[in-house]
């Protein structure tokens, strides 16, 4: 964990859009916070131009509404996210991002505003106390009030520990999130849940923090590697399942376009995953409800990640998941084959794992009773009745479940 002050020229690995973007800060054109500033409904979608092209604007509402930008261009709206009262901002980055983040400290210091930089380990090795405890430290030292802000810059799992030390610290300053993987951008970055990893399971620890503002640029996917872009992509498609969208339709009728972040599907697609969890969220910030849907796949896979301890990508554990709920709705009568074979052959036509090792199901049955959706020892989960349908199973019978696993046991 490093950290580079206001005057220090940092460079790294790529990560950055092709043009340096304007990130001198601004006043959005109304005040969503003043009554009857902003009447638009969770989900709702509308244009931004820019000079590098169309962006979506995804509202999220709420008590703390927010939008989330998504398109080649994005970056170039930073700057409406910052009021006038931040003197002091902390970007938190991962090793990948550390060129990006050092043109974000140049763009946002001005005469009154001071930026710095703070790396931190990448994937789930951020998500530590220990880390938090780096970064609680460093605001300290700088005197970071509650009116200035924390950036989150890299993947899903540093955007998860900024939110948190922003929850945190202060008892809550604010955040803003600037996705550079499909899983941040799909995902993590929206909806407001931060937290931290204990010995005992993943995201156990932690608050339900909104952003400020989200930024997703696909321009930012360029350098990312194969892999973690079709992981990551797990999550959109565990939108397209869940929600009433097209996003199955066009993974499957334009395979490589719905992967590649220069192409407008990919964007259509990633918007829609984005929309769907922004509607969820604006009614149910806290999972008191329904966005317990948005955990599709989840109890499985982030069991599974714990047992590999967090060496696996969380898309491709999530996927086993997701392959596991099919079977259990299709045990139970809720998914027919076709659904359950639609599950196969979008997940596995981008090569995303639907199996996991046969003698772990004791291990990760213990881990799954200490999932955040069990209600004392009843376990719960989200499956589907048909494709776009999600409902809870709740207390399923141990030899369901055994039956269930057994389906993608290898």
């Amino acid at each position: 964990m490093t950290t580079a002050d206001q005057n220090q020229n940092v460079t790294g690995q790529g990560g950055a859009p092709t043009s340096q973007p304007d990130l001198q800060k601004g006043s959005p054109a109304a005040d969503p916070t003043a009554p009857g500033g902003d009447q638009r409904a969770g989900g709702d979608v509308s244009i931004r131009r820019t000079d590098e092209g169309d962006v979506r604007v995804v509202h999220v509402a709420g008590d703390r509404p927010y939008d989330v930008f998504v398109g080649p261009g994005a970056f170039d709206l930073i700057g409406e996210a910052i009021d006038d009262r931040v003197r002091r901002i902390l970007i938190v980055h991962q090793p990948s991002c550390t060129k990006l983040a050092e043109e974000l400290r140049e763009g946002l210091s001005t005469g009154v505003v001071t930026a710095m930089t703070a790396e931190v380990p990448d994937a789930e090795a951020a998500k530590r106390i220990e880390v938090a405890s780096f970064l609680w430290q460093l605001l300290g030292q700088a005197d970071f009030t509650r009116t200035d802000l924390i950036i989150g810059l890299g993947g899903g799992a540093v955007t998860d520990l900024a939110g948190f030390v922003a929850a945190t610290w202060l008892r809550g300053v604010k955040v803003l999130q600037i996705p550079t993987t499909v899983l941040g951008m799909a995902d993590a970055a929206v909806g407001g849940k931060t937290g931290v990893n204990t010995a005992e399971g993943k995201n156990l620890v932690g608050a339900f923090h909104p952003p400020v503002a989200v930024f997703a640029d696909p321009r930012v996917l360029a350098t990312l590697p194969r892999n973690e872009l079709l992981t990551g992509y797990a999550e959109v498609i565990k939108c397209g399942f869940i929600g009433d969208n097209t996003i199955l339709d066009l993974i499957e009728q334009h395979h490589d376009a719905a992967v590649d972040p220069h192409s407008p599907v990919f964007l259509d697609a990633l918007s829609q995953a984005v929309a769907l969890k922004a509607e969820v969220v604006s009614a149910d910030l806290r999972e008191s409800g329904r966005r317990e849907i948005l955990n599709y796949g989840h109890t499985l896979g982030h069991a599974i990640e714990y047992a590999e301890r967090y060496q696996w990508r969380h898309g491709a554990a999530v996927s086993v998941g997701m392959a596991f709920a099919a079977h259990l709705a299709n045990l139970t009568g809720h998914l027919d084959d076709a659904g359950l074979d639609r599950h196969y052959r979008v997940l596995q036509s981008l090569g995303l794992p639907t199996t996991y090792r046969r003698g772990a199901w004791d291990q990760l049955l213990a881990v799954m009773h200490r999932d955040k959706k069990t209600r004392g020892d009843v376990l719960r989960f989200i499956i589907l009745d048909g494709i776009g349908h999600p409902i809870v199973l709740t207390g399923p019978e141990p030899d369901l479940l055994f039956t269930a696993y057994q389906e993608i046991a290898e």
